[in-house]
């Protein structure tokens, strides 16, 4: 484990702590696990965005999806939508 010195605004950090002692748990372990999960937020959305790019890229090209299996899927979907 490493030692990572942040500071914080004032308000920030009061509501660290007071968070912290209202669920007694230590302020740092909420912290270590608040940047844990927005790193793994990041590294979901750049995912989305990198799969997202490549869809765009590879529409019409001889890689897209098969046509017939494209119609099939469109119409399953708009058969499942709520009425």
């Amino acid at each position: 484990m490493k030692n990572f010195h942040l500071p914080l605004p004032e308000r920030t950090y009061a509501e660290l702590r007071a968070a912290a002692e209202r669920s007694r748990v230590p302020a740092t372990s909420m912290a270590r696990e608040a940047i844990q999960q927005w790193l793994l937020a990041r590294e979901k959305a750049e995912r989305h965005r990198a799969i997202a790019a490549y869809a765009a890229g590879m529409g019409g090209s001889p890689w897209d999806l098969d046509r017939s299996l494209e119609a099939a899927t469109i119409e399953l979907l708009m058969a499942n939508q709520p009425k």
